[in-house]
């Protein structure tokens, strides 16, 4: 403050009133930037992207920034195609995305970084009256037959075939599908892709394909969105990520058993997602760009699959170089973020120590 004071009792004259002018609203801005919370020298980090990885930042960034009152974390839910958009832009600090970037994207952005921050799983879940207490069974194929509308109802000959014994409703199923660019559409798809090859062969998998016109199908935004549609259209089914299992579950919802590359039917959990892990793990590049979909093994979970922050390798200062690679030290670890009661919360499992290691190495390349 001893430059503003020189500033306000400067010699008169026109350029010393500009100068005590331009003194009083830089101390008029400081004044309100101190009433805000912040101060010179904090670190202002935007992470922006997946609706499944929400819940966990939303959980991490209170905690991290009490312990780092230098840096501020501002978190959006807007899904993996506008995080991984925004963050090969520059636009924000921190790209969420439940899906790796694709060769040909890397082609484009050899600078952005994919790491890993810790493994989750997608559900099927369903509002079906009456049988929603009913873990159904649910394949790959049968799956892409309801999403291509080959399978209407769910007293279908397929759905019955695997679920014997069920009562099943000669009612219209309501599929519910993203409308956002999404890493659960990425890997929903890539279940879908695969497990059959007709829907690998004509629709394939991505953050956004081109959904076949299926009657009274909808579109939702987020994962939010999916919960809601799900709840308010009896005789839907839509696939949701692990983090919102618990509005699934209040809200009455069924969970789907899926069927793995072994033949086996599996609900999302701990066990099943580190068999899955334990099979995939050892195949990660170093890039850590792979997709742990549809992984063999008796007791592997389908549906898992790394969550990402995409983030450029060069930033335009060191301490936003320092304060991303201490956050993102700080959020692989068993200690930090991936303490088992952030991970117990949404429904996640850590990452197994190996991936620990390599997301490590791409952390130290942030400059």
């Amino acid at each position: 403050m001893s430059l503003l004071r020189k500033m306000l009792t400067a010699p008169k004259g026109r350029s010393a009133r500009l100068g005590r002018v331009f003194a009083l609203v830089l101390a008029a801005g400081l004044a309100i930037g101190a009433g805000n919370g912040w101060a010179a020298g904090t670190v202002n980090i935007l992470e922006t992207g997946s609706s499944l990885l929400y819940p966990l930042f939303q959980l991490w960034v209170p905690v991290y920034t009490r312990a780092n009152p230098n840096v501020r974390i501002t978190p959006q839910s807007t899904g993996s195609g506008t995080g991984i958009s925004q963050a090969v832009a520059g636009l924000v600090q921190i790209g969420a995305s439940d899906a790796y970037m694709s060769n040909a994207l890397m082609k484009m952005h050899p600078d952005v970084l994919n790491i890993p921050l810790a493994i989750s799983m997608q559900m099927v879940n369903y509002n079906l009256p009456g049988l929603n207490k009913i873990h159904l069974k649910m394949s790959g194929p049968v799956l892409a037959g309801i999403y291509s509308g080959k399978i209407r109802y769910w007293d279908d000959a397929e759905i019955k075939g695997l679920n014997p014994g069920v009562n099943l409703p000669h009612q219209q199923i309501i599929p519910v599908h993203r409308t956002d660019g999404s890493g659960d559409t990425f890997i929903f798809t890539q279940y879908l892709s695969f497990s059959t090859p007709s829907w690998s062969n004509e629709i394939n998998y991505g953050t956004t394909v081109s959904w076949p016109a299926v009657p009274g199908g909808i579109g939702a935004e987020g994962n939010p969105g999916m919960v809601t549609a799900t709840k308010d259209n009896p005789y839907s089914i839509a696939y949701i990520g692990t983090s919102f299992e618990d509005a699934i579950v209040r809200d009455g919802l069924g969970i789907a058993l899926l069927k793995n590359r072994n033949g086996n039917f599996l609900l999302p959990s701990a066990k099943t997602a580190d068999a899955a892990a334990a099979v995939m793990v050892p195949k990660t590049p170093k890039d850590e760009r792979i997709s742990l979909i549809f992984a063999p093994g008796a007791e592997s979970y389908p549906i898992i699959n790394y969550e990402y922050a995409l983030v450029k390798r060069d930033q335009p200062s060191q301490e936003m170089a320092a304060a991303l690679r201490k956050f993102f030290t700080w959020a692989i670890s068993r200690t930090g973020g991936n303490a088992p009661h952030f991970m117990e919360a949404v429904h996640f499992v850590p990452l197994p120590a190996p991936v620990v290691k390599l997301s490590e190495a791409q952390i130290a390349q942030i400059q």
